[in-house]
């Protein structure tokens, strides 16, 4: 019989919209079962002393000014409410996967496409898909920042730029080529930043991305580890350096900063147009059908030039 609850990849709610194809969904937070919040109660204690060891301090911040409550699964209307006045951002339901450029333009309108779902309490370490603790407990705390959330604002600029970009090559083979090369160049990059980044801060070295944010065992071993590479960031290493998602990161980017962060952005905006990403090291991540499809679907309706 299939869990009553919210569990990841046990939820007849998410079934049943995605039956439907909804992508944004409400949070139905009166399925949440005791177990369900017994779960977020146990990742949120046993990770909350590490963020205070190795967390950048604007994490921490962000926890603080969100009152993420660390008994209870959150509501994100409540999260809104205190996030919206700091950075216009808002975490916004989602019932699973959202194709690439999809997740790219909501980054673009200030919206942050949440999961709703949580990890089965018997696997805490395990994560077949992102789940709440991730996405609002990883990543949401770094959007009160204004000038880190201006980077995934600027993300979703330059994945609109690719999409106008993609409709203007004639030959379809090249135009695939090309699109699957630099949706490779972008993914690269914002998983060693947003998700597995490091940044230089007056302490020290610290942890801003939401991989390892989220991660009780790897945001120790990345910052302590002799086996993990910490390198200065450089772009066109990062645009070429594959990367698989199943065990803990040989190797991370250290930037220097939230304005460095957001030149590098820019930087990569300008490797794009001077088609610098055309032609990058082959190799993990592959780029989904889905993926290419929301890209070359996006700007349909207005073509390049109309």
């Amino acid at each position: 019989m299939t869990a009553i609850g919210l569990t990841t990849t046990q939820a007849p709610f998410i079934e049943e919209v995605r039956g439907r194809g909804e992508i944004y969904i409400r949070q139905p937070y009166e399925l949440y079962s005791e177990e369900n919040q017994e779960t977020w109660r146990r990742l949120y204690a046993r990770i909350r002393p590490r963020w205070e060891k190795f967390a950048h301090p604007k994490f921490m911040e962000g926890v603080q000014n969100l009152a993420l409550d660390p008994h209870n699964v959150p509501h994100l209307d409540d999260i809104n409410k205190f996030l919206q006045p700091l950075s216009n951002f808002r975490a916004k339901a989602v019932s699973g996967y959202v194709p690439a450029y999809v997740f790219f333009e909501c980054l673009k309108n200030r919206e942050f496409p949440t999961t709703i779902t949580i990890r089965a309490g018997d696997s805490l370490d395990y994560l077949p898909e992102p789940d709440i603790f991730h996405d609002v407990a990883g990543h949401v705390p770094m959007h009160t920042d204004r000038r880190f959330a201006d980077v995934l604002v600027r993300f979703g600029e330059v994945a609109e730029l690719v999409a106008e970009m993609a409709q203007g090559i004639k030959d379809e083979h090249e135009r695939m080529r090309r699109l699957d090369s630099i949706l490779k160049g972008m993914a690269r990059f914002f998983w060693f930043t947003v998700e597995f980044g490091l940044m230089n801060t007056p302490q020290g070295v610290r942890v801003y991305g939401s991989g390892l944010l989220s991660s009780y065992g790897e945001i120790a071993h990345v910052l302590e580890s002799p086996e993990v590479q910490r390198y200065p960031f450089q772009l066109e290493w990062v645009v070429n350096q594959y990367f698989e998602i199943h065990h803990y990161q040989p190797l991370v980017y250290i930037v220097d900063g939230f304005e460095h962060l957001y030149d590098e952005v820019a930087r990569l905006e300008a490797w794009i147009k001077d088609g610098k990403l055309d032609n990058l090291s082959p190799g993990e991540p592959s780029v989904s059908e889905a993926d290419l499809s929301s890209f070359l679907e996006a700007k349909k309706d207005h073509p390049v030039g109309a």
